[in-house]
């Protein structure tokens, strides 16, 4: 069991995020969950498990970078360093054809998948570099949209492709400073933004149909276990979807 570690997490508010802050919290780590609700977040603290290590609250707009770095250093004030970063916020536009996206709109996504994601990331490897013993570990929400695009979608697709390039050169620059780097790719967890897959959503053949979800906290006991190995050990990329879910076949 992790003892005295340090995490940060971005969208910690609700499903994916709250998650993974719940399963690193009972697990020993002190965890700051990080979202623009501020009602949200104290939800998450309100479910942390007696006996489990102090979870933090820090409303901020991870799109904005000096609210950013104030996440980082009231994390690192309150609890003295930081081991582990999951750059979770995310979101997507409605489906809809891809030349009648306002420019606006397509902005706003690549500034919260993929921006704030680089931009917390340059945070964490600051961190990382300075304190001592040196290093720490970053995984990043890829989604299942990271390899394959669902119709509709040119916004969130691109962003989390682009996720995968971060992913690998964060890993390939961290390595002299003992920072690992991995993606975790999550395909229809039961969330609020996931969740909607059981009512039926567009298919490359055209219809319209429900499919298969999972349980989130599995989300979370995937990155518990990914943030409590070694440095020396990294799960680079890890698929974690609904089994029955159109991914494989999927096009």
């Amino acid at each position: 069991m992790a003892t005295n570690k340090v995490a940060i997490i971005t969208g910690g508010g609700t499903g994916i995020g709250r998650a993974a802050a719940l399963h690193l919290q009972a697990d020993g780590w002190d965890v700051a969950v990080v979202g623009r609700r501020k009602a949200e977040l104290e939800g998450t603290v309100a479910l942390a498990k007696a006996g489990g290590r102090r979870i933090l609250a820090i409303p901020a707009d991870v799109t904005k970078q000096a609210e950013v770095k104030r996440v980082f250093a009231e994390t690192v004030k309150t609890f003295g360093r930081l081991d582990f970063l999951f750059n979770n916020a995310g979101k997507g536009l409605p489906a809809g054809p891809m030349e009648d996206i306002k420019l606006e709109d397509w902005q706003s996504v690549v500034d919260l998948n993929l921006t704030a994601c680089f931009m917390c990331a340059q945070e964490a490897i600051r961190q990382f570099k300075a304190q001592s013993p040196q290093g720490g570990r970053i995984v990043n929400n890829g989604s299942i949209s990271a390899h394959t695009p669902r119709p509709m979608s040119v916004a969130y697709t691109s962003t989390k492709h682009a996720i995968t390039g971060l992913t690998k050169c964060i890993a390939l620059d961290g390595r002299p400073f003992n920072i690992a780097c991995g993606q975790l790719d999550i395909g229809n967890a039961d969330t609020a933004m996931g969740g909607r897959m059981k009512a039926g959503v567009p298919q490359p053949r055209g219809d319209i149909m429900p499919e298969p979800v999972m349980d989130v906290d599995h989300c979370g006991s995937a990155i518990r276990y990914m943030a409590s190995l070694p440095l020396d050990t990294n799960v680079f990329t890890m698929t974690i979807k609904a089994t029955a879910m159109p991914f494989e076949g999927r096009g």
